[in-house]
């Protein structure tokens, strides 16, 4: 009875080892518990981020036109002149970015008269605010006033006079140093004061528009070395990208090539295409 009593007991072991290898369902899977995470630093940790939360971007509004003026005349003078416009407008919540290249081409008695060449950039910071902030760069060539280049460049303030829905009207003041290459006369750098008062006008529940630039700047080293110059145009909507204008323009210098006037007067008509109002 004994031996047949550890008999099982050797056996039993064996049937328990075979049984749990052969059905491994009713064997008890070890049991593994997650090590503890350190707490999170929540000064270091980056918030988690928000999916319905507007993201920045610096540009959201584009605006442009293209323009086309000129004036024609035949008889005793043959005088040509087309002008050819772009305005672009990259606005953004803190940002507006402006450009308004322009070429002007002219004949008169079968005779080159004008070729200008001028394009500027504009950098505005803030300009929703009543005082913001600018920067300004153009290049200049004139065959009427024979100036193979001009290059400018600037930073200064501006301060919004007016605004509402019928008139925008701003002023701003900058320091700017000037380059300009003469055909006969040395080049002549000097430093101006930049000056500037633009505003746009609708009038006529917006039938009619007005908008103007105005620029006055003398030379911080020599105040008979002065410029300025004023656009005016006249603007009727005919519909939503289409306008008619006419445009009036105004420059005068003290220091121009031998044989030149210091001042010049332009009127043009045209019409100009685009969304920018």
């Amino acid at each position: 009875m004994r031996r047949t009593v550890s008999h099982l007991l050797l056996v039993l072991p064996v049937l328990l080892v075979a049984f749990s290898v052969h059905f491994p369902a009713f064997a008890q899977p070890p049991v593994i518990l997650p090590l503890p995470l350190p707490p999170q630093d929540t000064l270091l940790s980056p918030p988690p981020a928000d999916p319905d939360a507007p993201r920045f971007v610096p540009i959201d509004t584009i605006s442009y036109r293209f323009i086309g003026d000129g004036n024609f005349s035949w008889g005793n003078v043959d005088r040509s002149l087309m002008v050819l416009r772009t305005e672009a407008v990259f606005g953004g919540p803190a940002v507006f970015i402006a450009t308004n290249p322009r070429f002007a081409y002219g004949r008169q008695n079968k005779m080159l008269a004008e070729r200008e060449l001028y394009t500027d950039l504009n950098v505005e910071v803030l300009k929703q605010n009543k005082v913001y902030g600018f920067a300004m760069a153009t290049l200049e060539q004139s065959n009427l006033r024979r100036i193979d280049l001009r290059q400018l460049a600037g930073a200064g303030v501006g301060f919004r006079l007016l605004k509402n829905d019928r008139h925008d009207l701003t002023f701003t003041n900058a320091l700017i140093h000037e380059s300009t290459n003469f055909r006969e006369r040395p080049t002549i750098v000097t430093q101006r004061n930049s000056a500037r008062l633009r505003g746009r006008h609708s009038f006529q529940n917006k039938r009619v528009r007005l908008s103007h630039t105005t620029f006055f700047l003398p030379s911080l080293g020599d105040f008979s070395n002065l410029r300025w110059n004023t656009i005016i145009s006249v603007e009727l909507p005919l519909n939503r990208w289409v306008t008619i204008r006419s445009n009036f323009e105004n420059t005068y210098e003290s220091i121009v090539e031998p044989g030149r006037k210091k001042n010049d007067t332009r009127v043009t008509f045209g019409f100009s295409v685009g969304n920018k109002r």
